[in-house]
């Protein structure tokens, strides 16, 4: 049992973790999205990203032979996050940053829902409220409190392409566990890696051909860096360390911080501070991480 809390608990840390640090890729993703094609910064970003974790693999010695068995595995899921990564970018050419942002939140009931049809994992009455209020509490965060704004939500092009993008990231989440068979979470994490790699390559060569890498602005070299070293490389570790942990909806629930560690980017960067108000929505986000912490703990507890 105490085995049990202790690994909860690690996969809630590595949540934590992840969330502030895919936050802090929305602030300079802004910034690069017009000046490379999705396809050649997400080929490159996983590149990048696999580079550094075979560097921590081969330091460590923790592959195996066993561990590249049924390959077809890394294939399923570095396909799935390159089909988010790419169709986020996508849709982020048209759709407005807050509308995306509003379409990200679907994403822990989305996982939810493909944990109970892969996993069969049950979302308890508890964590379906946690679920709840950190929606609204996310949502709140997003349009700034603003209703006027979040009554001028329309669904366009833009948005519906980057939730077929988000219904792919939720499936992954899941597909994880299943497909997970002992690997260390970093091993697994690499062979992701380099099968989205070779997805995204094969899949947007012209695009790579076509960039002029050279001449890209300053912008788009720190963005690529931090994208891969910090929100993929290392988040794709965290991911994968907690879905081992954590039922896929608790996982998921942690997107609804992100908003709110993107407040904490922008005070950081100098932009100021959020009003009372939105603050409401990012107390409504703890509570609902609260209540999944406590749902723990009656868990572990029977």
């Amino acid at each position: 049992m105490t085995s049990k809390l202790g690994a909860g608990a690690q996969g809630h840390l590595a949540m934590l973790a992840f969330s502030a640090l895919v936050a802090g890729s929305f602030s300079l993703g802004v910034q690069a999205a017009n000046a490379i094609e999705p396809a050649a910064l997400n080929a490159a970003r996983f590149a990048l990203a696999a580079a550094v974790i075979g560097a921590v693999v081969a330091a460590t010695g923790k592959a195996r032979a066993v561990h590249w068995q049924a390959p077809w595995r890394y294939l399923v899921l570095g396909g799935l996050f390159g089909i988010y990564f790419v169709l986020m970018f996508e849709g982020l050419k048209t759709a407005p940053a807050v509308s995306a942002a509003a379409v990200f939140t679907l994403t822990p009931v989305l996982a939810g829902g493909f944990g109970w049809l892969l996993l069969r994992q049950v979302t308890t009455p508890r964590m379906a409220l946690a679920l709840a209020i950190g929606a609204v509490g996310a949502v709140w965060v997003i349009f700034r409190a603003d209703i006027q704004a979040l009554t001028r939500f329309e669904i366009g092009r833009g948005e519906a392409i980057y939730f077929v993008g988000c219904v792919s990231h939720a499936l992954y989440t899941p597909m994880v566990r299943k497909l997970n068979r002992g690997e260390p979470a970093v091993v697994f994490t690499l062979g992701t890696l380099i099968a989205g790699c070779l997805l995204l390559t094969l899949y947007g060569w012209s695009d790579i051909m076509a960039t002029d890498w050279l001449n890209l602005p300053a912008i788009v070299w720190i963005t690529l860096v931090y994208i891969a070293v910090f929100a993929s490389a290392a988040t794709f570790v965290l991911l994968q360390f907690a879905t081992l942990r954590l039922p896929s909806a608790k996982v998921m629930a942690y997107t609804y911080l992100t908003p709110s560690w993107v407040i904490v980017w922008e005070i950081l960067l100098g932009n100021g501070v959020p009003g009372g108000m939105i603050l409401i929505g990012v107390a409504l986000t703890i509570l609902a991480l609260y209540l999944l912490l406590r749902d723990d703990s009656a868990v572990s507890g029977k």
